[in-house]
């Protein structure tokens, strides 16, 4: 079963889908679809809950953004960028906030975590000024941006680093930007293997959300559906002493406050 959207109401969730529109949800509690309780649709029940919730829906562009949070740059040695550090996060990275994250250890030793705030747009926008840019924001959504270190070194751009099968978890729903109205005040938190490793929060971005928006709008003509992830606070395992990586038996377990929580069990490629 696909759930496209999950429109947020407080402590309640609405599931609706936006592809065939034959069907809609009752308002349930949060906590209830969490622990997976039965969904009531107007033809019958649903068991809906982390086994089966997919990403909401996959991007046809996906926009990341590196060294955006002052905690990051400082943990990490390096200069506060004057301007967005701009790449591109492949679409078929896309993976399901409870599904299985791929990591070949002949491809990458250094798999490393990113919990973020993705930025979902909701209408076209071309060279907005940023105190236009939020009015084109639909929603967002909990994000994790797991990079291979090693490979962004080799390359010196991020493609290959980036953009792996499975790693872009998104999800579990996207929650409408009337529900977060400011999301330069958000908690951010990662779990490895159950040890706390990133507690931060939005504060601490370089260049907050209209300001990410606008500039990417001013180089490309923004799209509804699109996603602009917005950065990860500090904490990632490559910059930690000793360096921790992900290996296929971990779980990475990411908490965007409000937009929800993600589990991902780390695996090795089947062939």
């Amino acid at each position: 079963m696909r759930l496209a959207t999950i429109r947020h109401h407080g402590a309640q969730m609405t599931a609706v889908d936006p592809f065939d529109g034959g069907w809609r949800a009752t308002r349930t509690p949060l906590l209830d679809l969490v622990r997976g309780a039965p969904i009531r649709y107007e033809e019958g029940w649903v068991e809906v809950g982390p086994q089966n919730l997919l990403a909401p829906y996959r991007p046809p562009t996906v926009f990341g953004i590196g060294l955006n949070y002052h905690d990051t740059v400082r943990e990490m040695g390096r200069e506060i960028p004057e301007r967005p550090y701009l790449f591109p996060k492949l679409s078929s990275s896309v993976t399901g906030p409870y599904g299985p994250v791929e990591v070949d250890p002949a491809v990458t030793l250094r798999a490393d975590w990113e919990a973020e705030i993705a930025v979902v747009i909701g209408r076209p926008l071309r060279r907005a000024a940023p105190e236009q840019a939020l009015a084109a924001v639909y929603g967002y959504m909990a994000a994790n941006d797991i990079s291979a270190r090693d490979l962004q070194e080799a390359d010196g751009q991020w493609v290959r680093g980036k953009g792996l099968d499975t790693f872009c978890p998104l999800g579990p729903w996207v929650v409408t930007a009337d529900e977060l109205p400011d999301p330069q005040d958000v908690s951010i938190r990662t779990w490895h293997n159950g040890d706390l490793v990133q507690d931060g929060n939005s504060k601490s971005m370089i260049f907050g959300v209209a300001e990410l928006v606008a500039y990417c709008s001013r180089w490309f003509t923004l799209s509804p559906g699109d996603v602009i992830l917005t950065g990860t606070p500090a904490g990632c395992g490559d910059f930690r002493t000793p360096r921790l990586s992900l290996t296929p038996g971990d779980v990475i377990e990411i908490e965007i406050d409000r937009l929800g929580r993600q589990r991902n069990e780390v695996v090795a490629p089947r062939y």
